[in-house]
């Protein structure tokens, strides 16, 4: 008897069709130095205590870490005034966004992200079997009409980045409140707060405010940014309590490895390491900018720890050209052509000598046109 089932286990419709994440480059084949400013990463590394932490758990790597994450969350919440029943930890706050959507997102229903949003929100989206919706953006930064234009009733969620990344615009507390009082109850807001240690802005909320206020809002927060704990993968969202429960039941048993969580409660506890951290951000981020600008590239004013420089499509002056010229010179920046940013390239804020190294570059790269060949 003849059977037309496939001869191999194959993945469900769709699976196949979901481009996967490719991080930023970190390696510059035949050049001696590697500086690497492709992925965000702090310049400055982890608390000194999060190090000695993280040592300190060599001696019972055969145990399984206590599964509910509980101390690190009551340290969370000491470190915000917040609700440790209310804080979920996982495995990076990505491994918190796909259960999120996993949670709230089934077949045939929507999720709205930004044109140059995350790409995680697609492929999380995407994974729980949804539709994504991508609505435009307004000079770079997320638009809540736009937004609210594409809400129907299949929509179940809708992620935003802020300060977004690759762009590092923001919405302002105004915006992010009206987004939210136009939604329809049943949408989950996720405000994915990557960035929010570095933002100085006085119009700035990262959201807490809102989940403890509402039903239907989940602040996400990482530490692999300002907290430079990115090689251990951990991160925590703030939630209602209905939204931890769903979470919980799906989350794996397990999902924080005890090296993070021990190293987690010393960075969040270390108020001193991250002041410098963001300090030291701010300083660096306004003199690249400034540096940048001066040369006739345009750049887009940033809120979080990168910046993105834009080049124009003349031959010998594109994002492209730009990228392979600061490869050759050991300096590993973001090509952004995967968030629809075919033009641009993002560059993370590295230590002083990364930074000066960077914009001597891009000075030499445009020394080499044509006067007024980059001016806008």
């Amino acid at each position: 008897m003849q059977s037309n089932a496939p001869d191999r286990p194959t993945p469900r419709a769709g699976i196949l069709d979901i481009e996967a994440y490719v991080p930023g480059k970190s390696s510059a084949p035949g050049v001696a130095r590697i500086i690497k400013l492709s992925s965000n990463e702090s310049p400055l590394g982890p608390s000194k205590k999060a190090i000695e932490a993280f040592r300190s758990v060599a001696d019972r790597l055969g145990d399984y870490p206590e599964g509910s994450a509980r101390r690190l969350r009551e340290a969370i919440g000491k470190r915000y005034g917040l609700d440790p029943d209310r804080i979920v930890c996982g495995c990076g706050s990505d491994d918190l966004l796909h259960l999120l959507a996993a949670a709230y997102v089934g077949e045939g229903d929507e999720g709205i992200f930004t044109t140059h949003g995350f790409l995680v929100y697609e492929i999380a989206i995407l994974a729980a079997g949804g539709k994504p919706v991508i609505a435009p953006e307004t000079s770079l930064t997320a638009d809540v009409d736009a937004i609210l234009a594409r809400v129907t009733p299949r929509t179940k969620i809708v992620f935003i980045a802020n300060p977004n990344n690759p762009t590092g615009t923001y919405m302002p507390a105004s915006e992010v409140k009206r987004l939210h009082e136009s939604l329809p109850r049943n949408v989950l807001l996720v405000i994915d707060a990557a960035y929010a240690e570095y933002v100085r802005r006085n119009d700035y909320v990262t959201g807490m405010e809102m989940v403890s206020a509402n039903e239907n809002v989940v602040m996400t927060r990482t530490f692999s940014k300002i907290h430079a704990l990115a090689n251990l993968r951990l991160g925590w969202a703030f939630a209602p309590a209905h939204v931890c429960e769903a979470l919980h039941r799906i989350r794996g048993p397990f999902n924080v490895n005890g090296a993070a969580l021990e190293a987690g409660i010393a960075a969040i506890e270390d108020v001193e390491h991250v002041t410098y951290a963001a300090d030291h951000n701010e300083t660096w981020l306004n003199w690249l900018t400034g540096e940048v600008n001066a040369l006739g590239l345009k750049t887009t004013p940033s809120a979080a720890n990168f910046l993105l420089v834009h080049f124009p499509q003349t031959p010998g002056c594109t994002a492209l050209d730009a990228d392979e010229f600061l490869t050759r010179r050991g300096l590993i920046v973001r090509n952004v052509a995967s968030y629809k940013l075919p033009h641009a390239l993002r560059v993370t804020i590295g230590t002083e000598e990364a930074t000066r190294l960077v914009a001597d570059a891009l000075r030499d790269f445009v020394a080499q046109h044509p006067k007024g060949a980059f001016r806008a």
